[in-house]
């Protein structure tokens, strides 16, 4: 699991190094040739999918985290359900 996990977050790095490098080029050519209307879109484009890629990764962060079994006795809250014959502590 770890492995799969290690995977993924290297894909996803490797696909924000690329969409970094395709908004660069984008950048460049909307600049070179004064305002190209065609180069907009495209880093708009590439900003959404950045943006899309960030939500995955963030998704995966919140996914991959470790949640002892026990936390919430740790915070004083007994999950067992009370019997109708105890008072409540």
């Amino acid at each position: 699991m770890e492995q799969m996990a290690a995977l993924r977050a290297e894909w996803l790095a490797q696909l924000a190094d690329a969409i970094e490098g395709a908004q660069r080029l984008a950048w460049q050519l909307g600049t070179s040739d004064g305002t190209s209307t065609e180069a907009r879109d495209l880093y708009g484009r590439l900003e959404a999918a950045r943006l899309e890629l960030d939500s995955l990764r963030g998704l995966a962060c919140v996914r991959e985290s470790r949640i002892e079994p026990n936390w919430l006795q740790k915070l004083g809250f007994d999950p067992s359900p009370a019997s109708p014959d105890q008072a409540p502590a």
